[in-house]
């Protein structure tokens, strides 16, 4: 395991422990030990970690655009039998700013995508977002309305998905542990589109890090497009550590089966008070994989973060959304340790890991019949 980026507190310390003991002990979340009505109202499916090996491209180098590409191109072999059964692309790109570059895709990452595209895949594709700001904005501003003209060949369209009516209820929990709903983008829940997430390295102030599948969960979330009446069912998720970790493992079991390929653009990371305002780092890497835990999991690595710290990348893992286990990874590039930088994290980082502990007295739940038992009479 890499050494953390932060001196550890007293908490963190704790907060490791306490992660450790319930892992081994089996009480970590898994669908398997959620109520069974519970378990039925979200519609979890079963709950394994994966044992087959996961790919991940890594490449260092000095152009954005070209190692986007050279990493997609290294596991050509593992996107085209996919891509093959797709009739549309959506590339999700990642605005959680509209106007501040260093928060949201890059045009040349995009670009990289497209080049890899443009010889393999013949029908349209669209470049796609829900910002929690305005999508519109963010194609404008980060000036992607030039790719129109530059892809005419490749039928490409700009797409705000939070101006789109077509929308899927998904079922999460909200702060009370009630059920709660929230509409996720039909585009990419269609089973004829391959959607690749273009997201990059960026530290978060809720969940540690945000890379490929939060990028895929939270931007799959819709609100109400500019000039209608204010809603957001991203706030859904931002209802406290436990269920926000939770409920992005939900989304991520639903969007899972089209996910295509995952690429990460850590040409210049963003470390501190992300994913808005932090401060770059010069990392000058792609990462790629069709398994998106996997890359995430690759990314942690580069920027030097305790993978046991991300809650909802180990629930992934947990219940078999993806690889999480570094061990299973195979990666096709230099050796991590060779390009690794040490991320700041956020300033919120001790209260973004108090999922990993038991709930505070004064928040556990009333014990009744065999809950009133002590856990390891229970589990063993």
């Amino acid at each position: 395991m890499v050494s953390t980026p932060v001196e550890e507190s007293d908490t963190m310390k704790i907060s490791r422990r306490q992660f450790a003991r319930t892992a081994g002990a089996g009480l970590v979340f898994s669908p398997a030990l959620v109520n069974a009505g519970l378990a039925e109202a979200l519609d979890l499916p079963a709950a394994a970690p994966l044992s087959e090996t996961s790919k991940v491209a890594l490449v260092h180098g000095d152009d954005r655009r070209k190692n986007v590409l050279e990493a997609l191109t290294r596991i050509d072999d593992q996107i085209k039998p996919a891509l093959a059964r797709r009739k549309t692309v959506a590339i999700k790109v990642n605005f959680v700013s509209d106007s501040i570059q260093l928060a949201a895709t890059h045009i040349d990452a995009v670009r990289g995508i497209l080049d890899y595209l443009q010889p393999r895949f013949h029908g349209p594709v669209m470049v796609v977002e829900s910002s929690a700001q305005d999508t519109l904005n963010g194609f404008k501003n980060f000036h992607y309305e030039q790719l129109l003209e530059e892809r005419k060949t490749q039928k490409l369209s700009l797409v705000d998905l939070n101006r789109e009516e077509d929308s899927h209820m998904v079922s999460m929990i909200d702060a009370d542990l009630h059920i709660a709903q929230a509409r996720l983008a039909a585009r990419l829940l269609d089973p004829d589109t391959f959607v690749i997430s273009s997201s990059m390295l960026k530290t978060h102030n809720s969940v540690v890090a945000t890379m490929s599948v939060k990028n895929m969960v939270l931007g799959a979330a819709l609100r109400s497009a500019p000039g209608q009446p204010l809603w957001s069912d991203k706030r859904k998720f931002h209802v406290g550590v436990r269920p926000m970790n939770l409920n992005m493992l939900i989304v991520a079991q639903k969007l899972r089966p089209q996910w295509g390929v995952a690429v990460i653009d850590g040409f210049e990371g963003m470390e501190g008070s992300g994913p808005t305002q932090g401060t770059p780092v010069d990392s000058r890497v792609a990462v790629a994989s069709t398994d998106f835990v996997a890359a995430d999991r690759v990314g942690l690595e580069l920027m030097g973060i305790n993978p046991a710290w991300v809650g909802y990348l180990n629930y992934c893992g947990q219940s078999g959304v993806g690889q999480y286990d570094l061990s299973k990874i195979e990666v096709l590039g230099p050796p991590i340790s060779s390009v690794q930088k040490s991320f700041k994290l956020h300033p919120n980082i001790e209260r973004e890991l108090k999922w990993m502990g038991p709930l505070p007295s004064n928040e556990q739940e009333i014990r009744v019949g065999h809950l009133d038992l002590p856990p390891e009479y229970i589990y063993g």
